[in-house]
Parts: C-alpha cells; sequence; structure tokens
C-alpha cells in the first residue's frame, strides 16, 4: 500500500524448494491492516530458507540450504528481486543470515561454523574471507553429537558478531577484522537446552535465546563494552508440558522492550512473554494458536503493530495485529506461501 510518499512496503519470504516452496516470494505490505498480497516469486536458488535485508533495503540476501552450502545476492528493484552474480560457497547446510561490518555472515549448521563473506561496494559477494569453525557437542545423542551453529547476528552496539549454536549448547561472541573472525568469548548455556535464536531486548542491555531441544528461553545480560554475555534465568515458553514434541524456532522482541514472542512447532503456538526487571528473567503470559502447521519463524513490524509467522508445513505467512496493552497478538489473515520458512519486511520505493 503506498504512503503520501509514495512508497510501497514489501515483504520477502523464503522457502524451502526441495519441498515445493516457490523459492524467494515478494508480497506487497497493506501498512493499515498488515496484510500481505503475492507480487512475485524467483525460484533462481535452491533452498533459500533465510534472507536478510542490507542496511540501505537496496540488496536481499539469501542462504542456499544445501548440503553445499551458499549464499546469494538480490537487487531489490520493482517487485522482483533480481540475482547479482554467482552464488558464493560458504559452509554446509546454513541456515541463517545477517550483515556485520560489511559482511554477510552465515550460520552454517552442516558443517558448525561460521562464514564471513565481503559485500562489494554494488552489493554483490566476494568469495569467502574466513570460516570460524565451532568446537564440542552436548548430551542429546541425535542432534548434539557435533557443533551445529543455527543463528548468528551483529549485537546492538555493531562491536560483536554472536553466534548460536544447538550441538555445543553455547554462545560465540567473536569479532570481524579485515574479514577475518576471532572468537572472543563462549558462553556455556544449559546442557541439553539446544539455544537456536536470540533477540536483544530494545535497551541492548539484556539477550534472549530460544532453546530448540527444550521449549524455553534464557535470558542473558549483555555487556557490549566487554563482550560478556551472562545467563541469569530460564522460563518455559508453554504454560504446561507439552503432549508431544515441541521445538521452539523464532523469537522477536519489541521495540518499545515491553514484550517477547517465540513460536513453538509441534503445539503450533506463539507465546507472548514479559520482561522482568533488571537481572530477572521473562514472565509467560499468553500462548495463542500460530495460525498454520510448523510455526518455523517469526518477523515483527518496525512499529512492533503486526506478528508475521512462517508455518511451513501448512504452507502460509499469517499475520497478527498485536494489542499494545496486553502484547496478544490477534489473527488478521494468511496469505498461501509452499514451504515458508522465514518472513523479511523491507522498506518502501
Amino acid at each position: 500500500m503506498a504512503d503520501g510518499g509514495g512508497r510501497r512496503r514489501r515483504a520477502y519470504i523464503g522457502s524451502f524448494t526441495a519441498a515445493g516452496g516457490l523459492g524467494v516470494l515478494t508480497a506487497a505490505v497493506d501498512e493499515e491492516s498488515g496484510a500481505l498480497t503475492p507480487l512475485s516469486a524467483v525460484n533462481s536458488v535452491a533452498d533459500p530458507s533465510y534472507l536478510a535485508l542490507s542496511p540501505d533495503g537496496d540488496m536481499l540476501y539469501a542462504v542456499s540450504e544445501t548440503a553445499q552450502g551458499a549464499v546469494a545476492a538480490y537487487r531489490l528493484k520493482g517487485d522482483e528481486p533480481s540475482l547479482v552474480g554467482p552464488l558464493v560457497p560458504v559452509g554446509g547446510g546454513p541456515t541463517h543470515l545477517s550483515l556485520f561490518d560489511g559482511h554477510v555472515l552465515t550460520a552454517d549448521y552442516g558443517s558448525g561454523g561460521v562464514t564471513a563473506v565481503p559485500v562489494r561496494h554494488d552489493g554483490s559477494l566476494a568469495p569467502a574471507s574466513d570460516v570460524l569453525r565451532h568446537e564440542g557437542s552436548g548430551p542429546h545423542a541425535q542432534r548434539q553429537q557435533r557443533p551445529h551453529a543455527h543463528h548468528v547476528r551483529p549485537d546492538p552496539s555493531r562491536r560483536w558478531a554472536v553466534s548460536v549454536d544447538l550441538g555445543t549448547d553455547s554462545v560465540r561472541v567473536c569479532a570481524l577484522r579485515d574479514g577475518t573472525l576471532s572468537l572472543h568469548r563462549e558462553i556455556a548455556l544449559r546442557p541439553g537446552s539446544g539455544p537456536r535464536h536470540l533477540a536483544f531486548h530494545a535497551d541492548g542491555a539484556a539477550a534472549y535465546v530460544v532453546n530448540e531441544l527444550s521449549p524455553t528461553v534464557t535470558t542473558c545480560h549483555w555487556d557490549a563494552v566487554r563482550g560478556v554475555l551472562r545467563p541469569v534465568a530460564e522460563t518455559s515458553v508453554l504454560a504446561d508440558p507439552p503432549a508431544g514434541d515441541a521445538y521452539p524456532s523464532g523469537i522477536v522482541a519489541s521495540p518499545d522492550g515491553r514484550y517477547v514472542w517465540t513460536a513453538t512447532r509441534g503445539p503450533d503456538v506463539l507465546s507472548v512473554l514479559v520482561p522482568g526487571t533488571a537481572g530477572q528473567g521473562l514472565r509467560l503470559v499468553a500462548t495463542v494458536p500460530c495460525g498454520g502447521a510448523w510455526p518455523r519463524a517469526l518477523a515483527l513490524d518496525p512499529t512492533g503493530r503486526f506478528l508475521y509467522v512462517a508455518n511451513e508445513r501448512s504452507g502460509d505467512v499469517t499475520w497478527f495485529t498485536v494489542d499494545p496493552g496486553t502484547g496478544v497478538p490477534v489473527r488478521g489473515g494468511s496469505m498461501k506461501a509452499p514451504a515458508a520458512s522465514c518472513v523479511v519486511l523491507g522498506p518502501g520505493d
């Protein structure tokens, strides 16, 4: 929907092409209701399961979550992203990426590490400059035999890159200098928790790690000056013990710092949590159906008004309006998106 300045908001949805996904799906965003309307689909990269926008919104980057592993760059002009340059190989099975200090960083689940890929002045990608291999394992016999980096992002101060490893039950704080990654500190979380993704509080002083192998969130104090992450509490994202398997996936925090939301596959619910005072953890206040099956990722509108859920197995993206008084998401509608795996909200023209 265009605003008074002629800007048109878009959303970009990643998917698993091996499961029938359309590749990168572009949708128009109605800024009044949060509704999505499909515009185009680009099926030029296998399994573009996670996406990230450049700071200026002119480029979109995607992992290719294949056994070989790669990252792709798209130029955003109009309603259909266009692939720029060749795919750049990274570690096997990349599941997440972000931009940091002139590089794309990928979390390589299959090979267990983080890859740094320089971004050229035109937004295209140079060959990878470094790979930081994780080491270790965890007690879960099937899922933690070796490292599985699942998420990587800069901290709010942009001094550090923070990577989350499901296989080693740990979070690593890294520095990036001249294209080279170096480990600054590794923080151990509860054995067997299986950390998956991380979100920072709006004030930059707390980080929330959602754990896949136990339906919980670990609250941590974050010291950006020293690059120190300190776990302080762990909170369940479900009010009652799950009847079957429950695998949390995405986590986002509100821009005003009042709420944190998670998605959990199996029970297929969204959880609303409220941060406590300094040094305390989260408090679970509500759970609601996610609007589909197997919610793999969450995205929050920059204003905090709308929450989007990529439901992988039901093949749709559902949008919710967030009640500002309670943080509870109210379902608005959904758009078909086969094998949806993530949602990224872009700027207008």
